[in-house]
């Protein structure tokens, strides 16, 4: 699971590296106008409410951090991702089987159910290719390359073949 999770983190990595703090903070794609940068700091604030959850058990989903540094300049954002991934592999396969505490606003209010360690990091992981596929979308309309053909694809969604 943790090798998983690490190969689709540094495909983000990978992009931050070639684009510019610009190109990273730029919010000028409609309908959204939300930036690369902003999703990539919600994709890591999620993994980061797993980690700050551990030791009490009690993970909360909508206590993120939201660090704008992270969302603005592509080396916090690099740093960021460098930091959820070592939190990653501090984690022991053991661990995935530990019943927690999961809470979220869902749009009516918090709610609280169990999860295991490894559903909640599978739920993390999901979150971020959904926002990579969001991201995907304003890297085309900003003219940069996607860092690979995988990035923001689910691994069990079909890819349509294009003749060019």
């Amino acid at each position: 699971m943790i090798t998983a999770i690490e190969k689709n983190l540094r495909r983000g990595v990978k992009l931050l590296e070639t684009i510019s703090d610009e190109q990273y903070s730029d919010t000028s794609i409609p309908p959204y106008y939300s930036s690369i940068g902003a999703n990539m700091r919600h994709i890591l604030d999620v993994f980061t409410c797993v980690f700050n959850g551990l030791d009490n058990k009690c993970i909360d989903f909508s206590d993120r951090q939201r660090n704008e540094l992270a969302e603005q300049k592509t080396a916090f954002g690099i740093a960021y991702f460098n930091k959820v991934i070592n939190q990653l592999y501090c984690l022991e396969e053991s661990d995935f089987d530990t019943i927690i505490s999961v809470t979220d606003d869902l749009g009516t209010g918090k709610i609280t159910a169990n999860y295991t360690l490894g559903s909640a990091l599978i739920q993390a992981h999901s979150h971020a290719i959904h926002h990579f596929a969001s991201v995907g979308f304003i890297i085309n309309q900003l003219g940069i390359e996607l860092p690979d053909e995988d990035f923001g694809y689910n691994p069990t969604t079909p890819k349509k073949q294009f003749v060019k």
